[in-house]
């Protein structure tokens, strides 16, 4: 197959999970945020996920103060407000919880809340955060989970199938698609990781 140079890579890899991520003022005011980068570093024990922000973004500076954040992965039928969230700043005053109808949730261990329309939840203390590029990434572990019961299958493990997860691409947002196997489908003598 005849292949196209890309002169400029741009979000080279591809998709990624869209998400919002909510951070604390100093006064604990919520403020949330869309991401298109959020990706896991360490698995388990301790979980890590990376985040990368621009440094002009209301969020940066709040995260690197309150050195915590909430992740927090929704659902296809909030889409209008995942789209609308990352169109303006809470940098004015706005509150954006209220403005397009999201729900913030006490977390369990940080200060920063979870949002209740989103089904997978994640509570992390900041790591570090460093330059990168034209973003700057942020490591946070991963200090407390949620997800709704109903997406929870066996082992603990979330049922993708059922989350309706969004996915970012090439300024596009996209829908969790059909699983075509499990891990080591072509391998019958191995069993999966746990």
């Amino acid at each position: 197959m005849q292949k196209t140079k890309i002169n400029v890579p741009f979000r080279p890899v591809y998709p990624s999970p869209a998400g919002l991520i909510v951070s604390i003022d100093d006064d604990k005011k919520p403020n949330v945020m869309t991401a298109g980068e959020i990706f896991n570093i360490g698995l388990k024990e301790p979980a890590i996920i990376g985040i990368a922000l621009r440094k002009a973004t209301y969020t940066h500076s709040l995260i690197v103060k309150s050195a915590q954040f909430t992740v927090n992965l929704p659902t296809a039928a909030i889409l209008d407000k995942v789209d609308l969230v990352g169109t303006c700043t809470g940098r004015n005053g706005l509150d954006k919880f209220a403005e397009y109808g999201l729900t913030p949730v006490k977390s369990s261990v940080i200060d920063a809340p979870i949002i209740e329309e989103c089904p997978v939840n994640l509570e992390c203390k900041m790591l570090n955060v460093s330059e990168v590029g034209d973003h700057d990434l942020f490591l946070g572990e991963v200090v407390a989970m949620h997800v709704d019961s109903d997406k929870v299958g066996e082992d603990q493990r979330i049922l993708i199938e059922k989350v309706d997860g969004l996915l970012f691409a090439e300024w596009g947002y996209y829908r969790f698609g059909e699983k075509l196997g499990e891990i080591y489908f072509s391998r019958k003598d191995l069993t999966r990781p746990r």
